[in-house]
């Protein structure tokens, strides 16, 4: 019994610490300041282990298809390339204001199931929006595929390949009822 008295005060500390901590304002949240390196690994292990979780069951569609590729490469275009770059673009001003820093996906490609994941239900605490409200699976697969191909792209391919991004009809509207989306032709994107 002494046990389950104890363990009650301790919790009952816990919390009052907790609320005295984040009563005080001592925690800096502003985006300029790095987290302290306990709160950064804790936030880390969180996201990956539930990440780790989700994707158990994806299977990707095969990825290799141009079509594919080149729908990817146009909303990469108009979506990510500020926060994750692209082959020619070092640089962004948005990038350099957010912690923590994205991922430049220039540099490696990631697991096909996990960036799936990532892209339709976004990140919290990462300014990762979550790209599943407003677009089907074809398109974020389609952006998976490309993602796989970007790191061996030369700025010259990736232009070619995003020349018509901006023409894009219907670029950041909710996707259609699963009814009617299932019907249209995947060309009906561009």
């Amino acid at each position: 019994m002494r046990f389950i008295y104890a363990l009650i005060f301790w919790i009952v500390i816990a919390i009052i610490a907790f609320f005295a901590f984040a009563f005080s304002g001592v925690y800096q949240v502003g985006a300029d300041v790095p987290h302290w390196p306990i709160t950064r690994h804790a936030i880390g292990m969180v996201r990956e282990h539930a990440v780790e979780r989700r994707i158990a069951d994806i299977k990707p569609p095969p990825l290799n298809d141009p079509a594919l590729v080149k729908l990817g490469a146009e909303h990469y275009s108009e979506m990510c390339v500020g926060c994750h770059l692209a082959p020619g673009v070092g640089h962004s001003e948005l990038r350099d204001g957010l912690y923590p820093k994205p991922p430049n996906l220039t540099r490696f490609a990631p697991d096909p199931a996990e960036a799936f994941w990532i892209i339709k239900h976004g990140l919290k605490m990462t300014a990762m929006p979550a790209w599943g409200e407003t677009h089907d699976d074809h398109t974020l697969w389609a952006i998976v595929a490309y993602l796989q191909k970007q790191p061996r792209m030369s700025a010259v391919e990736y232009h070619l390949l995003t020349a018509g991004a901006g023409d894009m009809e219907g670029h950041g509207q909710a996707p259609a009822p699963a009814s009617t989306a299932a019907s249209a032709p995947a060309s009906g994107m561009r």
